[in-house]
């Protein structure tokens, strides 16, 4: 019984040593190894597929991307009610600064508006007691705009002051619950918690056109939609 045990047990032994081995490696002699394929790239072996994220990407392609993302904005509807304010003082200085030109209000009404329901547009001015000041008013509403003055204050010791922030503030949230898009024609970052207040609040969407050299940069981020008027300075130049 013994000599018959071992006897089973060395052919099964001699069995396993003749047998090939045949493991996760092993493959059919002749046969190439077949290894799998990410997006059309063979994976090396023992490395894990590696999946892309935007952090993967060199700089110059995230800063790409973020560049494109910022591009896309809000649709604009035909069907929307617009409602326009422009700081008039704001944009002369920018543009005479800038430029030594003059701002074509009427391009600037134009472009604002585009093929929207026009609500009401308002020009905030200050006069300064000049000749040629009322001409300029009056062909702004020849234009199309309501114009709101404001006298020009001046100090004990010569001091002047003269800015419509707090007016157009009231204005804008007066008329926002009867508008869709709000636009702002101001680069003044003192507008920014206004901007952010209608979004917020009053559910209004908030374009902002001005020189894009000299506007506020959070007031440009800010904004749903910004339109750096430098890009088509003779557009809106004259």
């Amino acid at each position: 019984m013994e000599i018959g045990y071992e006897k089973e047990h060395k052919d099964v032994r001699e069995t396993k040593e003749r047998a090939p081995l045949r493991g996760p490696t092993s493959r059919p002699a002749g046969r190439p190894v077949v290894r799998p394929r990410i997006g059309g790239n063979a994976v090396p072996r023992g490395r894990p597929p590696v999946h892309h994220s935007e952090h993967s990407y060199p700089t110059h392609h995230r800063a790409h991307l973020v560049e494109s993302v910022k591009k896309v904005s809000p649709p604009s509807y035909a069907g929307q009610r617009v409602g326009i304010f422009i700081d008039v003082q704001n944009m002369y200085y920018s543009a005479r600064n800038l430029y030594d030109k003059r701002v074509n209000f009427e391009g600037i009404l134009k472009e604002a508006k585009k093929d929207r329901i026009l609500i009401r547009a308002l020009a905030y001015v200050i006069k300064a007691e000049s000749a040629a000041e009322q001409t300029f008013f009056d062909a702004l509403e020849r234009i199309g705009y309501e114009v709101k003055s404001k006298d020009l204050q001046i100090f004990y010791g010569g001091a002047k002051k003269g800015d419509w922030d707090i007016g157009i503030a009231m204005d804008m949230i007066e008329l926002a619950p009867k508008l869709d898009v709000a636009v702002l024609v101001s680069g003044d970052g003192d507008f920014i918690p206004l901007v952010q207040h209608l979004q917020k609040a009053m559910g209004c969407k908030v374009e902002v056109m001005a020189f894009g050299r000299s506007a506020s940069g959070k007031l440009q981020e800010a904004a749903d939609v910004f339109t750096d008027i430098d890009k088509e300075s003779r557009k809106f130049l004259q």
